[in-house]
């Protein structure tokens, strides 16, 4: 049967019936010393990489507006365009799980901004990624599976200008300020923290309306292209390695190596990203903070799938997955593991197409 996506369908139900919601999942061993001193949380690589961030950012923000309306000033605007829309995703991420930093404020000061950038309520969005990390890409459980099968190749297409998922989250943002919850969202966010998502939107909302009345006063659509529109412009980076996270590969399991991938990236998206492009190591243990990934990875990269070689090839790979799902939705990706690594959970065998 096709599978049913939503929080509150059958397949959410089924999930729960056969162990596969909150399930134990497959972590590689690492000694408990080891796993401790990985964990260790420390303030100096992300406020170096937080000023380096906002500082260019600030940096182009002004160039742009000193250049416009010239041609000249398209550069800066593109450059700023995937910092605010791109860069963003990785630090709401990172900041949310509270490891970027060592002190709790600057996480939260950081998940704050990130947060209004990519357009994702920050209370809303605490508890679906908890969701996302308890029941990773299991169909009616997790809330951010960002490749359905098949594929929604259109919605997939707009995504990359941002479209489906800003909007969503400007609708959404206007629905919570008019202090309603959408019931999927009522499902995993408790009472207690409802609230806190109305006040929120309610605060966008202003700024969001202060930053057309100040278009509309100036005559200049300079304040949306600094405020809002970013997240459309700037969204490509941030979905062009997001969809290598999981697709193409297997739902409905507990092992981490089937369904996620580690890509290595070249230095300015490996910036951008934060260092999630060792998506397996950080599923298997979210709790290691971004700079320390790469060192996760060399400790445990010999029970792991090898990892993608660069963007271009993850996408060789993922995308005759994808066009296979079209025609056989079941079909996954099955990587090989090392002579060194444990089995996967399960007897698994890849799919004929």
């Amino acid at each position: 049967m096709p599978r049913d996506y939503s929080l509150l369908g059958p397949d959410a139900a089924r999930a729960v019936e056969s162990g596969l919601a909150a399930a134990d999942w497959y972590h590689s061993d690492v000694p408990r010393k080891e796993m401790k001193e990985l964990m260790t949380r420390t303030d100096g690589p992300a406020i170096r990489d937080t000023i380096l961030l906002y500082g260019v950012m600030a940096l182009c923000l002004g160039f742009g507006i000193w250049l416009w309306p010239s041609w000249v000033s398209a550069p800066f605007w593109l450059a700023y365009g995937v910092l605010y829309g791109s860069a963003s995703d990785s630090r709401w991420h990172e900041c949310g799980h509270g490891t970027a930093f060592r002190t709790p404020w600057m996480n939260n000061a950081v998940y704050q901004i990130a947060s209004f950038m990519i357009v994702r309520n920050p209370v809303t969005w605490r508890w679906s990624h908890a969701r996302h990390h308890t029941d990773t890409v299991i169909v009616g459980r997790d809330p951010e599976i960002a490749l359905m099968r098949p594929p929604a190749a259109a919605r997939v297409a707009l995504n990359i200008i941002g479209l489906p998922d800003a909007l969503a989250g400007w609708r959404r943002m206007i629905l919570n300020a008019s202090g309603r919850l959408a019931p999927e969202e009522a499902s995993f966010i408790p009472e207690s923290e409802q609230p806190k998502v109305i006040r929120t939107a309610r605060i966008w909302v202003a700024i969001y309306a202060a930053t057309i009345l100040a278009a509309i006063a100036t005559g200049s659509v300079l304040p949306l292209i600094a405020i809002g529109l970013p997240r459309l412009y700037g969204a490509w980076h941030h979905v062009m390695t997001g969809l290598l996270q999981h697709g193409g590969l297997a739902d409905n399991v507990t092992d981490h190596r089937l369904n996620s991938r580690t890509v290595l990236m070249n230095p300015v998206s490996s910036f951008i990203y934060w260092n999630m492009n060792y998506h397996v190591e950080h599923h298997m243990f979210p709790m290691v903070p971004y700079h320390r990934l790469p060192d996760l990875h060399a400790r445990i990269g010999d029970d792991l799938p090898p990892a993608s070689p660069s963007i271009l090839a993850a996408y060789r790979e993922m995308m005759p997955a994808l066009l296979r799902q079209f025609r056989h939705e079941d079909y996954f990706i099955l990587r090989t593991l090392p002579p060194t690594a444990r089995p996967y959970r399960g007897e698994f065998h890849q799919p004929e197409a």
